[in-house]
């Protein structure tokens, strides 16, 4: 064989070696995380947004009752602080006024306090009562928190079909001790990277709960929103359902709407 052809064949392969031992090297752990990564940056740069919904409670012999709120959502672009929401029912009656306001946090506890117009009180939710079902649905109260990247530890499980998607299947497990669940397995599709689908396991290790995101709209040509969000509970057969309108981003809201005192002034 020829010098050259020997050099050639020499530089290709160095090449090869050079653009493929990244992805070689890569472990469970550094592909979930670019996984969840690319899913949570996809999103970036949405500074705020407004939308209304409908609960949906159904017991397990499929009784329905209905609830409807809003949702504010103001984002921080900070990776390392969490996103702030505000959730106010405007219905029935009984609960008219109810709201709950999140301080996203990382590692530590997120901030949050329910307002309950019946009693004139704010109530701060205590660390280790986040996994208590919020006002008797199947979302607990870390849930209504912002899904923040960083409050998980990652590892890439593997890659299956969800539907007419492709989806890369990652296990997460919250870094906050007092979390209500001992692991998540979460489904991203790689086409738009959205979650399409997440099971919750329980202090015990038994799966408890299933997430499905579905109605998926774009906004601006860059933020997919989920129009509805199923939860369903395994143990139970309890479900709830989240079905939103929607969403208006950019708004103008700012730090000073989602402080604890303006919870007094909501009704």
């Amino acid at each position: 064989m020829p010098n050259s052809l020997l050099r050639n064949s020499g530089a290709t392969a160095l090449l090869l070696v050079a653009v493929l031992a990244p992805a070689i090297a890569e472990t469970p752990e550094e592909k979930g995380f670019a996984v969840a990564a690319r899913a949570d940056r996809s999103d970036r740069g949405f500074k705020d947004s407004q939308v209304e919904m409908k609960m949906v409670l159904r017991n397990a012999a499929g009784q329905e009752s209905t609830r409807t709120l809003a949702l504010n959502t103001l984002e921080i672009p900070d990776e390392q602080v969490g996103d702030k929401t505000l959730i106010v029912f405007d219905s029935p009656a009984d609960i008219d006024g109810t709201a709950l306001l999140s301080h996203a946090k990382i590692l530590d506890a997120d901030d949050q306090w329910l307002f309950l117009p019946a009693l004139k009180r704010i109530k701060r939710i205590s660390s280790v009562n986040k996994s208590g079902p919020f006002v008797g649905s199947e979302f607990a109260f870390e849930d209504f928190t912002a899904l923040e990247l960083n409050k998980y530890t990652y590892r890439y499980l593997r890659e299956e079909k969800c539907g007419a998607l492709t989806c890369d299947v990652v296990e997460r497990k919250p870094r906050y001790e007092h979390s209500g669940y001992t692991r998540q397995v979460s489904w991203t599709d790689q086409k738009d990277f959205q979650v399409r689908k997440v099971d919750f396991y329980d202090r015990r290790g038994d799966l408890l709960k299933t997430l499905e995101q579905k109605n998926w709209k774009r906004y601006h040509d860059k933020y997919w929103r989920a129009h509805l969000l199923a939860m369903r509970n395994h143990k139970t057969n309890k479900s709830t359902d989240l079905v939103l309108g929607e969403f208006t981003f950019k708004a103008g809201l700012r730090e000073r709407d989602f402080v604890k005192n303006v919870l007094k002034r909501i009704r």
